[in-house]
């Protein structure tokens, strides 16, 4: 796609169409990229609970690490679409360049240091004696190649930005596709265990990374990216971390839920602690899709309030919430309805983690249903500019209202204070949203009324 037909998707394209060609892919991409940790959680149950385990807390350190591409990745892209809307190309090359190379430079040190604390960090996120041998293998490995990962994330978040939606998915899938072929190859047939697990993700990380360099040495990106372009200066920076730090602030407190989980989880035994696994997983799968479709819908978004056409901006805020839902009802309604099934698919002999597992999963099924509604306008705050709204309105499903939830819940109701922690955050994030949503469409009315009254008396 060249840049031309990009920003005619971008500023003209019949809102269905665009989100088709920015969305789907994208959002297939992920969903496929959700594979990686899935399928090693899959194979790693068949090595045994505490394997499983040694996935699971190796899981929030990963995610916070991956949250240092979304920093510049989704702090840039926020503000790139913008810059198109207006124009702005000699701007936007100076932050997608800044973006890639100061991403890479600050996941070097957390990498760094979180290697050299990985056993407390690992015992801070659920991690117990018997299961602490593999999640140190596991991580080890898997954290110091997720210095690729940091790369991909922010590449990802960079080409959505432009509308370059297929580059996105054909990286995502490379990766994810390898690991599933690599995964039981290196676990069992070169008898690896869960370090194994972490190799094969390691190398699939690798893959899409050369799809990215490719791309961009290639000159497709309508962005040129230069050492020479990259620049710190508190202009470029502010633009950056205005959006970035919301967007790490979710992430690090998705790391830290589930942190939290798991160590209310291990209280009540090793099999407790391994279904919350393939339940993060699982969930984890169905946000990334939702996600990932409004990857299609961030740019489309901050390139029409970028250009002041408030029409465009409402029609597709519209078609986000009415597509996310959709696809939330379906996967939520499919993971409540067969969560005995699929958590058979992770252990055979367990029946406690059976049990535990399908009964969290069924709950936190019935309240996806909200999660494309909440995430359309968590998304639409931060692609605004609203720093603020946006920081306040990520942090809250697992932050501001997941934490009080976690620590109170399980005093008085024990297991199942843990399990329905999620879903009652979830219900009580949708209605802080609806009050947010109601207030910010009433300032765009205003916005619109302001710039149709003088065009009408001229």
């Amino acid at each position: 796609m060249n840049g031309n037909k990009k920003m005619e998707l971008l500023g003209s394209a019949p809102i269905p169409k665009a989100f088709l060609a920015l969305g789907i892919p994208t959002m297939i991409g992920m969903l496929i990229n959700a594979l990686y940790n899935l399928v090693d959680t899959w194979f790693a149950g068949g090595l045994g609970t505490d394997q499983m385990g040694a996935v699971t807390v190796a899981f929030p350190l990963g995610q916070t690490v991956v949250g240092l591409g979304l920093l510049f990745g989704n702090g840039a892209a926020a503000c790139l679409s913008r810059l198109l809307g207006r124009g702005d190309r000699a701007t936007a090359n100076k932050v997608a360049s800044t973006a890639i190379y100061g991403s890479v430079a600050i996941g070097a040190i957390v990498i760094l240091l979180s290697v050299i604390f990985l056993e407390p960090i690992l015992r801070r996120t659920g991690a117990i004696d018997s299961v602490m041998p593999y999640a140190a293998a596991y991580a080890r490995i898997y954290i110091v190649f997720s210095i690729f990962n940091v790369f991909n994330v922010t590449m990802n978040n960079i080409v959505s930005s432009e509308g370059a939606a297929k580059t996105a998915m054909c990286a995502l899938m490379a990766g994810a596709v390898l690991n599933v072929v690599l995964d039981p190859v290196f676990i069992y047939a070169f008898d690896l265990g869960v370090a194994g697990a972490a190799i094969a993700t390691a190398v699939s990380q690798m893959v899409s990374t050369l799809v990215y360099l490719t791309y961009i040495l290639r000159k497709k990106s309508v962005f040129n990216f230069s050492a020479k372009e990259c620049s710190f200066a508190g202009e470029i920076m502010s633009e950056i971390l205005k959006i970035g730090i919301p967007t790490l602030l979710f992430q690090l407190l998705t790391s830290l839920s589930i942190s939290m989980i798991n160590n209310a989880a291990k209280e009540y035994g090793g099999s407790a602690l391994a279904a919350m696994g393939p339940l993060t997983k699982i969930m984890s799968m169905g946000s990334l899709v939702v996600f990932g479709f409004l990857k299609g819908f961030q740019p489309i978004a901050g390139f029409s309030y970028g250009a002041k056409n408030f029409g465009r901006l409402r029609e597709a805020i519209k078609t986000a919430v009415l597509w996310s839902t959709a696809f939330c009802v379906a996967f939520g309604l499919a993971a409540a309805l067969f969560s005995t099934r699929i958590m058979f698919l992770f252990t055979k002999d367990d029946l406690e983690m059976v049990r535990i597992g399908s009964a969290a999963l069924r709950a936190n099924g019935f309240s996806f249903i909200l999660f494309g509604f909440y995430t359309v306008y968590s998304f639409l705050f931060l692609v605004m500019g609203k720093a603020a709204a946006g920081c306040f309105l990520g942090a809250c499903r697992q932050g501001i209202c997941f934490v009080p939830v976690i620590l109170i819940l399980p005093t008085v109701w024990e297991l199942n204070g843990v399990l329905y922690a999620q879903p009652v955050a979830d219900v009580i994030s949708a209605i802080v949203t609806a009050f947010m949503a109601i207030r910010l469409h009433s300032e765009l009315r205003a916005a619109e009324t302001s710039i149709s009254i003088p065009t009408q008396e001229h």
